[in-house]
């Protein structure tokens, strides 16, 4: 993959009601480009839209893939990637680092209200299966819409060389934590 290719990370940190959204556009050379913030609800259902209007918001025609960490934000808040592929037009990969049976379990026992459960159940067996893309010190596990299996990984692989983390989910995370810890602190 050419050095300039650039992939927006979104990873979140949270505490309380809300949860910082921290988006970083990454060269696949590793050069942190831009940087893009939102919020959204601690169990609720707006991860999705608020995770497109970031990617609006950063109006980047350059960046060329859209890499989320994990399927479920903010205790469960949804994300649905082929709303997402369709909302902003990028490839979109779902990446999470370990081995698992599932949400559904814990989607289920996570709210009161079986309605609401049965919502995001629906919405996470809509998502596509996760398969396994080995990387520079392990494997991670990826879901992806709008880009091919075979591509999707080596997207991941090229953004990853070094730890089990692709660079723009890495950096995104340790954004959302300080900027998550700033407003704490105000």
């Amino acid at each position: 993959m050419k050095a300039g290719v650039r992939a927006l990370g979104v990873a979140e940190s949270y505490r309380g009601s809300t949860s910082t959204l921290a988006g970083v556009v990454v060269r696949a050379s590793r050069v942190v480009d831009g940087f893009v913030f939102g919020s959204c609800t601690v169990g609720g259902s707006d991860a999705t839209a608020e995770i497109a209007d970031m990617v609006d918001r950063l109006d980047r025609e350059d960046v060329r893939y859209l890499l989320v960490s994990g399927i479920a934000p903010a205790w469960f808040n949804v994300v649905d990637l082929a709303e997402l592929h369709d909302a902003t037009g990028l490839p979109v990969c779902s990446i999470t680092y370990e081995a698992s049976e599932g949400l559904e379990s814990a989607i289920r026992g996570g709210f009161d209200d079986p309605v609401v459960a049965e919502d995001r159940l629906a919405i996470y067996r809509a998502q596509p299966e996760r398969r396994p893309v080995s990387v520079a010190d392990g494997t991670v596990y990826v879901r992806s819409v709008g880009i091919d299996e075979e591509r999707a990984g080596e997207v991941v692989r090229a953004f990853t060389p070094e730890g089990g983390r692709p660079e723009p989910l890495r950096v995104a995370r340790l954004a959302a934590s300080a900027a998550d810890a700033a407003g704490r602190e105000r």
